[in-house]
């Protein structure tokens, strides 16, 4: 199979990918926020007797609060977090949110103790954003610096650096799109697990991506005067079968989470879902892909193309 040949279109249907993405990240809002960006309120609350997590959601969704992460250490023990608790009002006589939560809660079993209400702010979460888009700067110039002296022996070892730094960015911009659209369509949020992540798909599309690297590594150090475009689409096809085991023995995995695991990671799994899928497409039909067309000169003729690029040509 020609991998490199049919460039061109992985380098088009990537490009539709991220477009329709950029354009959903432009329509306010970006990101359907979960409250550990928004803030909220937190409840803690010990039972006597066992009660069921589905249980407690349950009694949250009558109340109006299907947005409620719930955290169960224990049988008895639960620590759930909400959008802002409404307080009563005095002219109607209407109870607080907070009364009404804890009466649903005692309804469900004895409590051990008063629930203990407390609120948080969003400004945990805007630290928590800001130094997420430190970390993958800097993991992004450390994967650059590392690549490009793990691929010295080939020459233009820097290509194969820049060209892993395209992968994780596609990656990643494919997550930031998909998770854009969903959130406007099925409310689909992003919370403190989603930063996480998106720290894995850094890990995950680089790790993929050095694999078949590595192979056009050894098969440029054993044929120097072969076509890059012949060497690169042979180092795809021999690590192709290597590729796909690992990427769907994982994704089973994932599956399985994800139908059978909790309600708390499954937005965590979904972006192991998508990270996998896409950082194994972009090893193989993007970061391999940009090598060649760099080689051959096409990066150039498109930077050429490109209205600032062109005018400093002129200069």
């Amino acid at each position: 199979m020609d991998f490199v040949g049919k460039r061109r279109w992985f380098f088009i249907s990537s490009g539709v990918f991220i477009i329709v993405g950029l354009l959903s990240l432009a329509i306010p809002p970006a990101l359907h926020l979960g409250i550990d960006f928004t803030g909220g309120s937190t409840i803690s609350v010990k039972f006597e007797t066992p009660v069921s997590q589905e249980a407690v959601k349950n009694e949250l969704i009558k109340l109006r609060h299907p947005e409620a992460t719930i955290q169960n250490s224990g049988n008895t023990d639960y620590f759930i977090r909400t959008i802002t608790l409404k307080e009563g009002n005095v002219l109607t006589g209407a109870p607080s949110e907070r009364v009404q939560l804890e009466t649903a809660l005692g309804e469900l079993g004895t409590i051990d103790r008063t629930p203990e209400f407390s609120s948080v702010g969003g400004v945990i979460a805007r630290d928590t954003v800001r130094n997420s888009i430190i970390i993958v700067f800097a993991a992004a110039i450390a994967i650059l610096l590392f690549i490009t002296y793990a691929f010295r022996g080939v020459p233009s070892s820097f290509r194969f650096g820049v060209a892993a730094i395209i992968a994780l960015v596609h990656d990643l911009l494919i997550v930031l799109g998909i998770f854009s659209i969903l959130g406007k369509l099925v409310d689909l949020e992003v919370n403190a697990m989603f930063i996480t992540g998106l720290l894995f798909v850094i890990g995950y599309s680089v790790n993929d991506t050095i694999v078949v690297f590595d192979r056009i590594r050894e098969n440029v150090t054993r044929s120097p005067g072969q076509p890059i475009e012949l060497s690169v689409n042979n180092s795809i096809l021999e690590s192709l079968g290597r590729s796909l085991t690992t990427s769907l023995t994982l994704l089973f995995t994932i599956l399985t989470l994800l139908f059978l695991g909790g309600e708390s990671i499954r937005n965590f799994l979904i972006v192991l879902l998508i990270a996998v899928i896409s950082g194994t497409y972009s090893s193989i039909c993007i970061a391999s892909q940009v090598l060649v067309s760099w080689e051959k000169g096409e990066v150039g003729k498109i930077l050429r193309i490109l209205p600032f690029f062109s005018s400093r040509s002129k200069v």
